[in-house]
């Protein structure tokens, strides 16, 4: 989308301005294949980190996704420059983002993929706090409060089995509160995004700013950590950082902030509970994994949940 269009759109009245639209049919394409692309992101982190300590992945990942982010903004005729009034909100966004994936990379690697998905994806409840104090029009309504206790209730289920698989492994308090600290400044990126003069500006440079910055703050504070040197012989554990760089940092991410500029914070929130869900689901077509009574359950939940927190206000 151009900045042209962003523009025009955000010149409209309340009623049809970015980010408080209905889904459409696009609008619904794209946040479920973000959704199956986040899916094994906490796996992957995991394989990589077999070989990159995990503040050096997360920086690493910034700079693979941010160089491409260029190439592709180069390609597409996209100015790489700051709009007038937005270089603070820029720089307060890319440090929250370098937090926030601090917090997460240290997380999964103290506790189990289960757990860190549990406590990561209830990033949907404190967007919809921020968005109900911070976004015009992104109000919480008793139906969108019970929506949301619906999807979360699912995703407990569906990583249940998980839960009870690892009870003799259990991931540490310590890393449950870092990736739950972690959800916490995903949900400030987002309400950032959408109640500040960041949503005018195209979406390539809002996610530009995220990932310059991280870059640079991540593998600063990895060499002032003294982080070991990675292993750079195993190709498995480089290919799984090649995907969530390439695809998981810079493909869906560019999805993931242009919806923004299209539809509610928080009724695109609500859609990430499927992530664990469709990692579940990835893990039973490609490793076999069983699929029990849990997952359709979960699956039914979180259905049910999506619909209630996207459910048109009756008038």
């Amino acid at each position: 989308m151009s900045r042209r269009a962003i523009s025009a759109a955000d010149a409209r009245p309340s009623a049809a301005a970015p980010g408080v639209g209905p889904f459409d049919a696009t609008g619904v394409a794209v946040v479920l294949a973000c959704c199956l692309i986040w899916g094994g992101t906490q796996v992957a982190v995991k394989i990589a980190g077999q070989a990159i300590p995990p503040i050096l992945q997360a920086g690493l990942r910034s700079a693979l996704a941010g160089g491409l982010l260029v190439a592709w903004m180069m390609f597409r005729s996209v100015p790489i420059r700051v709009a007038v009034g937005t270089g603070g909100l820029g720089l307060m966004l890319g440090l929250i983002f370098s937090v926030e994936f601090w917090l997460l990379y240290e997380g999964v690697a103290r506790t189990t993929a289960a757990r860190a998905a549990l406590f990561l994806y209830a990033t949907p409840f404190f967007v919809a706090i921020g968005a109900h104090l911070f976004i015009p029009g992104d109000r919480l309504s008793a139906t969108k409060v019970a929506g949301l206790v619906a999807a979360f209730a699912g995703l407990a289920l569906a990583v249940s089995e998980g839960l009870v698989a690892t009870s003799g492994r259990v991931g540490s308090l310590f890393g449950d509160l870092l990736c739950l600290g972690s959800a916490v400044g995903w949900a400030s990126v987002t309400v950032l995004v959408r109640a500040t003069r960041l949503k005018t500006v195209p979406p390539e440079m809002q996610l530009g700013w995220q990932l310059w910055i991280s870059a640079v703050v991540l593998i600063g504070l990895s060499f002032l950590l003294g982080e070991p040197a990675p292993d750079f012989a195993n190709a498995r554990a480089w290919l799984a950082f090649a995907y969530t760089g390439a695809v998981v940092a810079f493909a869906s991410y560019v999805a993931w902030y242009w919806l923004l500029t299209r539809h509610a914070a928080s009724k695109a929130a609500a859609f990430t509970f499927l992530v664990p869900v469709f990692g579940a689901f990835a893990g039973h077509l490609v490793l076999g994994e069983p699929l029990g009574w849990r997952f359709l359950g979960a699956l039914a939940l979180i259905a049910a949940g999506i619909f209630l927190v996207n459910r048109p206000a009756r008038t």
